[in-house]
């Protein structure tokens, strides 16, 4: 079945809710963990769950060059391939291409590459790119949109919108799986009447939820801060809306804030690897000496199996080392952290008290 979604409250912009689709139910506002090629890196999917994941973000680019969106098909679909049986998000794989930008030309048709794996020449459609999310058999599928650089002049923005708008409009004429979901792509950079128009005319095609993308390209701070709240007030009530790529917590509380129900980024899990760990008094770098000897618990306010069991000196040491038992039990913490804190703020809504929590954020996690 398509998804239902149903807001069980509203405090302010913010709301609290839930996603229905037939894999399981997602409360929102949630994080989404990102598992690019089919997993979250560093961690498993059983410790996933135990993390209180609901819903992970893959990705079509990458899933469709290696092992192959038919070979997936092939072998009973994403989730039994990856063995994660909750719902499942695909990025339709704009991102990626914008990020390949020495290899790609964007077309009317769509975008043409080299693969960064073998350097075949690849066209990713509107169309393509909806085959590939019905062949990986995913809960919920985006749009191919035209992502350009946030530093983009204000008419190659609109050329984007509107680019954007008639690919949305193609990949749902391309969809016939009526089990997918599908989100269209609000994009015009920094631009308040641009972001308008995008939404407008994709609200007039029609979608089962609305994303405000083209964020964490290069445009400043303030003003992602201005045109993402800008964009929230343009999305539909009765839908969900995602807020793509952004993972810093104070913007995650923002965005909740503004009205927004979900979020992705490789932040967590990327930030572990390096030795970043986000804990309840705010960020430390874990490889640092004042640790080699610290006996205390990496985060006393969190019950993850690493604060339950290890110390800062065992986790510095495991760094030093280059151990891969470090990035397991760092990315449990940082994964559980991050799904802890939008837990925090679906019981701050239900209590009408988002002040504690989003003071605490600020302070210990500023701008």
């Amino acid at each position: 079945m398509a998804l239902k979604f149903e807001i069980e409250k509203r405090f302010e912009k913010s709301r609290l809710g839930k996603i229905i689709t037939s894999r399981g139910v997602v409360e929102t506002p949630n994080f989404m963990p990102v598992g690019s090629k089919g997993a979250v890196k560093g961690i498993s999917v059983p410790l996933l769950k135990e993390a209180g994941a609901q819903i992970i973000l893959c990705n079509t680019f990458h899933l469709y060059l290696r092992p192959s969106s038919k070979t997936i098909e092939k072998l009973g679909g994403l989730h039994k391939f990856s063995g994660w049986d909750g719902p499942i998000l695909t990025d339709s794989g704009g991102f990626q291409a914008f990020s390949l930008a020495p290899l790609k030309k964007i077309t009317e048709e769509g975008i043409k590459f080299s693969s960064p794996t073998d350097g075949q020449k690849i066209n990713l459609t509107p169309e393509l790119a909806i085959t590939i999310q019905e062949e990986l058999d995913v809960d919920i599928a985006m749009v191919l949109d035209h992502l350009p650089s946030g530093k983009s002049t204000k008419k190659e923005q609109e050329i984007a919108v509107k680019r954007t708008t008639r690919w949305a409009e193609r990949c749902k004429k391309a969809l016939k799986n009526s089990n997918i979901s599908l989100f269209g792509i609000v994009q015009g950079g920094i631009f308040e009447d641009l972001r308008e128009i995008s939404a407008t005319e994709l609200r007039e095609i029609g979608f089962d939820g609305y994303a405000a993308g083209g964020f964490c390209v290069g445009e400043d701070k303030e003003g992602f801060k201005r045109v993402a709240q800008y964009t929230a007030k343009l999305l539909p009530e009765d839908k969900p809306r995602y807020l793509m790529g952004i993972g810093k917590p104070q913007d995650l509380v923002d965005g909740v804030l503004w009205g927004y129900d979900l979020f992705d980024c490789v932040l967590p899990t990327r930030n572990a690897r390096n030795g970043q760990l986000f804990t309840s008094k705010g960020k430390i770098t874990i490889k640092r000496a004042e640790y080699k000897e610290d006996s205390s618990s990496l985060d006393s306010e969190c019950k993850c199996y690493t604060c339950r069991n290890l110390t800062k000196a065992y986790l510095n040491h495991l760094f030093r080392v280059n151990d891969p038992t470090y990035v397991l039990l760092a990315t449990i913490h940082n994964i559980t952290f991050y799904l802890n804190l939008m837990k925090q703020l679906r019981e701050a809504i239900k209590s009408e008290k988002l002040e504690e929590i989003c003071q605490k954020i600020k302070d210990f996690y500023p701008d």
